[in-house]
């Protein structure tokens, strides 16, 4: 998925969504082994696990799906509020150009002022609707994403019962987690499931 403004903004307010403890029961120590993309992640049941966000966001199918249709609604709104605000200044400079070659009568030139003066600011109340219709449209797909993956580690942890699950950020420094053991990184089997689950509740759409 692209690095735009768009994603970050998401992967900024996930965080906070997902950084939170799921304490549960914990268990003897018995290991749990969880199968993810042909590699292994063995975490003892009761331990602290974590997985990188930035990954998931990247590779969650649902994510990049949902990303390209609001991107797509996105480019449509900016493309019509350029259209609309170029098609405005080519009119304030016909009628500049008019008043600097003495075309029109002062009282006529008023008039059209005031006009001109009119549409700016039906613009600038179209452009604003605008802006604020995108960021609805960023906002619902941010909770959207953000439920699934809730829902799916919630659920996810009521089978490997581990006493903490943390969601890292970031390439130099990652945060919260800096560093940790691989055996403890479940980001591998937090994508493959949330993209077979995402696979099954489409076909379930489609039939």
């Amino acid at each position: 998925m692209k690095n735009t403004p768009l994603i970050l903004s998401i992967v900024a307010l996930i965080a906070a969504i997902l950084v939170g403890i799921l304490q549960l029961t914990s268990g003897n120590g018995k290991a749990a082994t969880v199968a993810a993309e042909g590699t292994e992640t063995v975490a003892a049941k009761g331990a602290t696990v974590y997985f990188n966000l930035d990954r998931v966001l990247n590779e969650y199918d649902m994510a990049n799906d949902l990303s390209s249709v609001v991107e797509t609604k996105v480019q449509s709104i900016q493309q019509e509020i350029t259209r609309r605000g170029n098609n405005l200044q080519k009119k304030a400079n016909d009628f500049q150009e008019k008043i600097d070659k003495g075309l029109i009568t002062r009282s006529v030139a008023e008039v059209q002022a005031q006009k001109l003066q009119q549409e700016q600011n039906d613009f600038n109340t179209y452009a604003a609707q605008k802006q604020q219709e995108i960021a609805e449209e960023q906002q619902v797909m941010m909770n959207q994403i953000g439920d699934a993956i809730k829902k799916f580690i919630d659920k996810f942890n009521e089978e490997k019962q581990f006493a903490l699950i943390l969601s890292c950020q970031g390439d130099v420094l990652p945060a919260p987690v800096v560093t940790g053991d691989a055996s403890l990184d479940i980001t591998d089997a937090v994508i493959a499931g949330l993209n077979e689950e995402y696979v099954k509740n489409k076909a379930k759409e489609n039939n």
